[in-house]
């Protein structure tokens, strides 16, 4: 049997949206410690997907948001199974990351299972190259590169002339390569303030939102943001400087917001606008934002004001009148975990 565990992961944004430049979108985040999607993997005749249930059994989920995800884990099992070329096998969801949320739930998913079911079979997982045909990596990179490795990520994009109206079909595509990635230090730390909300957009609703936010993007917001990345995020993690990284990152979420502000009803869908300003006022929290579509709100603080942190996010959910939860992770140092049965040693399968 072979276990995989990989943490969430933030997402900033994008440094560009507007066609009227030679690359498309650039997106930059982090990986994460927690929250974690483990999956479990073991050979067999066939495909057989479960959930383990809070007793330590497992069982099949055929009702609400359990039987998406086991939708989903079905589905990357088989197509494993098929790229991989191997018989079969019995998948166990151990863990998951809250759906749609603004974490990479659907790219660690997909990457965890097919690591795991690589490795039960002693095959190569090659997550990178293999990532397209679970319909993953398309726009951003971020979620492949901190399953891989961790870290902070800015990845280059993809060429303007390959934008296409229309969906791609899965595999159609490579995963943007990595442009920079630096480790976060050890110290910094990440607010995350999950308001009770609705989950953020995907599937064919994300498609058509991207697609409209970049046919009617305004290409001087890409200009600001390039030199916001180059002269202040890149800078700030490479030195340490975790308040100048959370004032950068922040600003290149509102600018980001801007792009986005037809389609999801605001710089920031609702209740999360609500949450950002309380968190933007807090001590101790060194800016704040939305990763990806939220609903998750991200701050960025360090060990010493960790706590102060955690509060002010149980305080900017009153303030916005929402119930929702809070806590404080670390950055991943490295990427996803991969255990096989009877050896103690983590590897990493990229």
């Amino acid at each position: 049997m072979a276990r995989v565990s990989a943490g969430a992961r933030l997402h900033f944004g994008f440094c560009n949206l507007s066609l009227s430049h030679q690359r498309l979108y650039g997106a930059l985040g982090l990986g994460l410690r927690e929250p974690r999607v483990v999956v479990d993997a073991e050979p067999a005749t066939g495909v057989s997907v479960a959930v383990a249930d809070a007793a330590g059994g497992t069982r099949s989920e055929t009702s609400g948001v359990a039987s998406e995800t086991t939708t989903d884990l079905r589905s990357h099992a088989r197509t494993a199974v098929d790229r991989l070329g191997v018989d079969g096998v019995r998948v166990v969801l151990c863990d998951s990351l809250p759906r749609h949320a603004g974490l990479g739930s659907g790219t660690q998913l997909a990457a965890a299972t097919l690591a795991a079911v690589a490795a039960a079979h002693d095959e190569p997982a090659r997550i990178r190259e293999r990532a397209p045909d679970f319909g993953r990596g398309g726009r951003s990179g971020v979620g492949v590169a901190t399953f891989e490795d961790g870290g902070f990520v800015l990845d280059a994009g993809h060429p303007t002339a390959r934008f296409t109206t229309d969906r791609p079909d899965d595999g159609d595509w490579t995963v943007p390569p990595v442009s920079a990635r630096h480790p976060v230090p050890d110290d910094w730390r990440f607010l995350l303030v999950r308001p009770d909300a609705d989950p953020g957009r995907s599937g064919d609703n994300e498609d058509g939102a991207m697609r409209a936010a970049v046919e009617r993007a305004e290409p001087g917001l890409a200009d600001r943001i390039g030199g916001i990345v180059t002269r202040r995020v890149l800078p700030a993690v490479a030195t340490g400087n975790a308040e100048g990284f959370g004032a950068a990152v922040a600003e290149i979420g509102r600018l980001n917001g801007a792009w986005y502000a037809d389609e999801q009803g605001g710089v920031y869908r609702p209740p999360v606008g609500d949450v950002v300003a309380s968190l933007s006022a807090a001590a101790g929290v060194f800016g704040a934002g939305q990763s990806s579509w939220g609903p998750i709100v991200y701050g960025v603080t360090d060990a010493a004001h960790a706590e102060a942190a955690a509060d002010a996010g149980e305080r900017a959910l009153d303030e916005a009148g929402v119930e929702g939860s809070v806590s404080v992770v670390r950055a991943a140092s490295r990427g996803a975990r991969v255990t096989r049965e009877g050896t103690n040693a983590d590897e990493q399968q990229h």
